[in-house]
């Protein structure tokens, strides 16, 4: 279990996430098949495929700048809305980690940042059925966890994550393609919102066995 990343540690870190969303590309078309064009899954595998050569490739000399490295690859090869809130949040994320490590109290910080930044990017809110209704949950969550560490931060977000797309089941689709479907959204969880539970949950494992 590590207490913090340093730059070597998150872009690891940042590895795993990278490889958890290619791997997970299946769950992620399937979610979108339901209530948009299914094309969520191949968009971010393209962006995570890309953010994990840029990551393999680079040898970051800051936390911040491991993250800026994700966050464009992200939002220069996902393509479409998804690349915009996916590179947004980690580049915007980024200046949580600031201090130079990924603590409790830095790991909340990159959510709560990064969710400012995509929710003024977006022009969302919570409730909309996107992505913010983990993202959201995950970083008030991660903050009421952080004085005692960071994978305590980490598992909490997880849970705000899980229950934010637990809840976008119930929520109409008032935004993105899935706006045209109306109340026939309702029954099925936002594919953005169970991206950002797959990343949160790698970071978490990671950390668990880091």
């Amino acid at each position: 279990m590590a207490k913090t990343l340093d730059a070597a540690g998150a872009r690891d870190m940042l590895v795993a996430v990278s490889q958890a969303l290619i791997d997970q590309t299946e769950i992620l078309t399937d979610a979108d098949l339901a209530i948009g064009d299914g094309d969520h899954g191949i968009g971010m595998r393209r962006g995570f495929e890309a953010a994990l050569e840029a990551l393999k490739a680079s040898e970051p000399d800051s936390v911040d700048a491991a993250f800026k490295t994700i966050g464009m690859a992200i939002l220069s090869n996902t393509g479409g809305a998804a690349g915009a809130v996916f590179g947004t949040l980690f580049r915007s994320g980024a200046k949580g980690f600031a201090g130079g490590s990924i603590d409790g109290a830095s790991f909340a910080a990159f959510l709560e940042d990064g969710l400012a930044a995509v929710l003024k990017r977006g022009g969302v809110m919570e409730g909309q059925k996107t992505m913010v209704d983990a993202l959201a949950p995950a970083a008030r969550a991660a903050r009421a966890a952080s004085d005692k560490g960071l994978e305590a931060a980490t598992a909490a977000a997880v849970d705000g994550a899980l229950q934010g797309v637990e809840a976008s089941k119930a929520m109409i689709a008032t935004t993105g393609k899935a706006r045209s479907l109306g109340e026939r959204s309702i029954g099925h969880p936002d594919p953005g919102a169970i991206s950002i539970s797959l990343i949160l949950k790698a970071m978490r494992d990671f950390v668990a066995r880091a």
